[in-house]
């Protein structure tokens, strides 16, 4: 009889598994390959404030237009030859009311954040003698009830949050007024905040500025949080947000997490000032100086896109992420105008609401093509990211949403979407502009002024300038665009532009006379 002791068992075992093991051919536990390509994708959502629809070397137009050669963007080329770029692509006409759409998926008639805000209870509007403001929520977005003129619903990065994504802010905030929770992007679901305020623009892009308006006699209230490592230092706002951004995204892979990165620049909003680093490419174009200035900001914020895009290939999570490139409204009145497009940020134009948008996604998108028969808007990417997240019946997420999914059109799936889906604008304010709203279906698209209460009916098929108003040629055609948008109104409960004369709301579309308008 042989007796074997329990150590000696116990190195036999081990023996004979690692002989089984070397047997097993290609034999593994997991690597970082595997894993990565079992985790959620991460997304990258590049959201530039202000940019117009052709400021920008890639043409958004059917053809190049003159801005296109002005403007020197290779990381925005070098993405469209990677993804698709989209020709009829919207936002509202104004930074906060786009912010809050695409946080909550609705539109602005529901949501009531109709113009951009600052001071708690303090609004932008100014007088006029016909009309005042409506009454709308001056004071954003809140994740929580109780806040006198918010909106109160479950954002995105709260949502993307419980599906397991860190959440980064980096960038412009804007999403409520000073002196309430949602000035803070860490109470609207993100887990990081870098730089993110109550206030729509930059104090200065300048670090030696301290990026503070003190050097202009502006107030406090525009200076950028949280950057202090940078002040006094020659660098500008752009790279010092890049830089940033690269640090959390590098903790992400680190920590082997799927990450919600919403880089959303301040640039290249007011002020305007140049970054050193581009102005020579311009020396000898002929331009003026503020369209030097207004020339590098440009390419400074494409540099920050390349640089990203470097980072994740460096990195090696380039294959498992999403890049969303997007405009939160059209070029502002300062800038030259985007022909062939009408009007400017806050107008109701396409000028106004037309923006670049970009989308790559390596499992689903096509290099180089382009999505020009489908129209999407801003309140789109929320149901959108949801779906990319792989979160289940992401339609019915977080309240009442307006937005739908545009994940069908990365795989071509054109005809799933409706062409003459309506989509929808408001603004019952008196900033700026006289106030309004609208709707496009189809080709067709009717403006509501809320002022003179009269219609304005294009065809943008045919008239993508807004030329020639058709209300009262195409009486039928303007009547049933009216009812669409009056339904709309009515439906989302929107606050209406008072007239002075009576202090009642100004009537719907459908109530007013538009034949043989003066």
């Amino acid at each position: 009889m042989y007796f074997v002791s329990k150590s000696g068992i116990q190195s036999a075992v081990q023996i004979i598994l690692s002989i089984c093991f070397l047997l097993i051919p290609n034999f593994s536990f997991g690597n970082d390959e595997s894993l990565e390509e079992k985790r959620p994708p991460n997304i990258l959502f590049f959201f530039v404030d202000d940019m117009g629809w052709q400021d920008t070397s890639v043409p958004f137009h059917i053809e190049p237009t003159e801005l296109n050669a002005i403007y020197r963007t290779p990381n925005m080329e070098r993405l469209a030859a990677q993804g698709i770029k989209f020709r009829q692509a919207y936002a509202c006409a104004v930074c906060s009311p786009s912010r809050i759409s695409l946080m909550t998926g609705m539109n602005s008639a529901r949501h009531m954040v109709t113009n951009w805000t600052l001071n708690k209870d303090k609004q932008p509007d100014t007088d006029r003698p016909e009309v005042r403001a409506a009454n709308w929520n001056l004071n954003g977005m809140c994740a929580s009830p109780g806040i006198e003129h918010t909106i109160h619903a479950t954002p995105l990065p709260q949502l993307l949050k419980q599906a397991t994504y860190r959440t980064i802010h980096c960038g412009k905030a804007h999403f409520g007024a000073n002196d309430t929770p949602g000035a803070d992007p860490l109470t609207l679901g993100f887990d990081i905040n870098i730089a993110g305020h109550a206030a729509g623009g930059p104090g200065s892009y300048y670090g030696t500025n301290n990026f503070s308006a003190a050097f202009r006699n502006g107030g406090a209230v525009w200076d950028v949080p949280g950057l202090k490592k940078y002040h006094g230092q020659d660098i500008y706002l752009n790279e010092a947000l890049t830089r940033e951004a690269i640090t959390a995204i590098e903790k992400s892979v680190r920590d082997k997490t799927p990450f919600y990165l919403y880089m959303a620049h301040y640039a290249i909003h007011a002020p305007c000032e140049p970054d050193q680093r581009f102005v020579d490419n311009y020396k000898d174009s002929g331009l003026t100086p503020f369209q030097v200035t207004y020339a590098s900001m440009i390419e400074s914020m494409d540099k920050s896109l390349g640089d990203l895009m470097d980072c994740l290939v460096k990195n090696g999570i380039d294959n498992n992420t999403i890049i969303v490139f997007m405009s939160d409204n059209g070029a502002a009145s300062h800038a030259p105008l985007n022909k062939p497009l009408r009007g400017h940020k806050l107008t109701p134009y396409e000028g106004g609401t037309r923006v670049p948008l970009i989308v790559r996604h390596p499992s689903m998108t096509k290099p180089a093509t382009v999505c020009d028969k489908r129209y999407v808007i801003i309140e789109d990417i929320f149901p959108t990211f949801l779906e990319m997240a792989g979160v289940q019946n992401a339609s019915q997420i977080g309240g009442q949403i307006d937005g739908e999914s545009f994940v069908p059109l990365l795989n071509g799936e054109i005809a799933s979407l409706d062409y003459e889906r309506p989509i929808f604008w408001h603004f019952p304010n008196t900033y700026d502009q006289p106030p309004y709203s609208s709707v496009r279906s189809g080709d067709w698209k009717l403006i509501y002024q809320h002022t003179t209460q009269t219609l304005e009916l294009y065809n943008l098929a045919n008239d993508l300038s807004e030329t020639k108003n058709l209300a009262e040629s195409q009486p039928e055609k303007t009547r049933t665009l009216a009812q669409i948008l009056s339904e709309h109104l009515r439906e989302t409960k929107a606050g209406m532009t008072i007239k002075r004369s009576t202090e009642q709301p100004v009537p719907y579309p459908d109530e007013v006379k538009f034949d043989n308008q003066k």
